[in-house]
């Protein structure tokens, strides 16, 4: 190898002290060679490593649970660029349907799954990732937004049955006297389609009026009432803008579409508790109810929390749940399931109190975020 150094450099005769120089700086060469063609390896292997494969997770469902959910997009794109999540406001039921065929990876939904759905799709998990609650809202031309007005449960549900046709009838103007209620035809708007916050309010319906439960009872899909003033509307928007439409319309709506009722023009009503008072969906009154339903989660943390006892807790509030099959189509996609969940209920994730306020929702309370997350290291 020296020999061949010389030639290169073109040296036929040495001194002895020459040639020793010469082997030391041919010695250097020959270590810098080889760490140079060790470097070329080295940047080659890397080179022909391809990047973290994308993995493309689809949530739909509740609409509810959807401004969440586009809120943690982008932030979660930070975390984990190549996840990309595609969210869709379908509907509790879609979300539901959709998760335990495996159409989707997470399905939304404001309703856990009932004993007799999961008896049909073994496998399927209800993790709660928040708590969120559902206003009564109304267009009631003369009463000023800053005034609620008071409505107990069986009013409400009289309003929807069409038995109290007229906002001035006694038992509405009884609840709120010194308001100029209007000789307005009520017209009860509720949701056409397999909807969450159907499945709550009919919960709430039917804990509140006595024939509730014989007539229509309660789920994501009811039969509603043959009431001629009646409406039907697809999601939270379309409640939303067709109670803006419609004089004396009545609705229930989801709390992260409160601000958009607000904007709307819309009236917020006080809710009868448990108790007998009138509050309206706060973080305290959210937050005392939750207190008193929350222990009693069960390891499979299907649980309603509506109508809690006590004097401050507002009586609808729930857990919205991500629907997820246990086995999903390959380890990475499960690994991107569990990390986007997992991060959802993390309060320095997901759950931190920026994307709450957003939505109006209240953090995964810290004796239930174990439950959940057990529930997630299931998904493989």
């Amino acid at each position: 190898m020296l020999n061949t150094i010389m030639k290169t450099m073109g040296v036929s005769t040495l001194t002895k002290a020459s040639k020793g120089s010469l082997v030391a700086i041919a010695a250097a060469l020959l270590v810098s060679y080889a760490g140079y063609t060790g470097l070329q390896s080295h940047v080659a292997s890397q080179a022909a490593k391809p990047a973290a494969s994308t993995v493309r997770l689809q949530e739909t469902g509740s609409t509810l649970l959807f401004p969440l959910f586009q809120a943690w997009v982008p932030a979660y794109k930070k975390v984990a660029p190549n996840v990309l999540i595609t969210p869709a406001g379908t509907g509790s039921g879609v979300g539901i349907q959709d998760a335990t065929s495996g159409a989707v990876q997470i399905g939304a939904s404001d309703a856990f799954m009932s004993n007799g759905q999961l008896a049909k799709a073994p496998g399927i998990l209800n993790i709660p990732l928040a708590i969120s609650a559902q206003q009564i809202m109304y267009n009631l031309p003369g009463v000023k937004q800053n005034v609620h007005l008071k409505l107990t449960g069986n009013v409400i549900a009289q309003m929807f049955e069409g038995k109290i046709k007229y906002w001035n009838d006694p038992q509405v103007a009884k609840l709120n006297k010194g308001v100029k209620l209007p000789h307005l035809l009520v017209s009860p708007i509720h949701r056409i389609d397999g909807s969450g916050d159907t499945f709550l309010f009919t919960t709430f319906m039917t804990d509140t009026n006595p024939v509730w439960s014989q007539t229509v009872n309660l789920g994501t899909s009811v039969t509603w009432p043959q009431v001629q003033t009646s409406l039907g509307a697809v999601g939270n928007n379309g409640v939303v803008q067709q109670a803006q439409k419609v004089k004396g319309s009545i609705a229930y709506v989801g709390i992260s579409w409160l601000d958009n009722g607000l904007k709307a023009g819309l009236g917020e009503a006080l809710v009868q508790n448990k108790a007998g008072k009138f509050l309206l969906p706060t973080p305290a009154t959210i937050s005392a109810a939750a207190g008193q339903m929350i222990k009693q989660t069960p390891k499979d943390e299907r649980l309603s929390l509506i109508y809690a006892p006590g004097a401050n807790s507002y009586p609808i509030i729930n857990y919205e749940y991500a629907i997820v099959n246990k086995k999903q189509a390959s380890p990475a996609v499960a690994t991107a399931v569990r990390n986007l969940l997992l991060w959802g209920i993390s309060p320095t994730g997901g759950n931190k109190q920026m994307f709450m306020n957003k939505v109006h929702f209240l953090p995964l309370p810290a004796s239930i975020a174990p439950l959940s997350r057990a529930q997630i290291n299931e998904i493989k």
